[in-house]
């Protein structure tokens, strides 16, 4: 399991893009659409990733994203955890959402249907 993005859930990727990336000054590291943009953290390998949501999608909650080889296995290895919602197909992979003790939001994802 490797962290490889922080989720933050915006209401205007315009703003959202004037604050991380000019007043902020991160670098933009890749972008999906007309929604979601990541940006490189200094000194890190982990990434901020800032998305917007069309208002018929649920909500994901801000938190972090961890990449592991499979997320069916994953869950089946960790049946204990509260799992949140089902397991989700996503551009690449799949995706999974947990809540911690405190009901903090966990995101483990794949790239099972990435193209190699």
């Amino acid at each position: 399991m490797k962290l490889t993005f922080m989720y933050q859930s915006v209401t205007d990727l315009p703003a959202a893009l004037g604050f991380y990336r000019d007043e902020l000054g991160l670098v933009e590291a890749w972008r999906e659409g007309e929604s979601t943009v990541a940006f490189e953290l200094p000194g890190s390998p982990v990434q901020l990733m800032v998305d917007v949501v069309a208002d018929d999608h649920p909500r994901w909650a801000s938190g972090m994203f961890f990449e592991v080889d499979d997320v069916d296995a994953f869950v089946k290895q960790h049946s204990a955890l509260p799992l949140v919602g089902e397991i989700l197909d996503i551009p690449d992979g799949r995706l999974a959402t947990f809540n911690d003790p405190s009901g903090n939001t966990i995101h483990v994802f794949d790239e099972s249907t990435a193209a190699d």
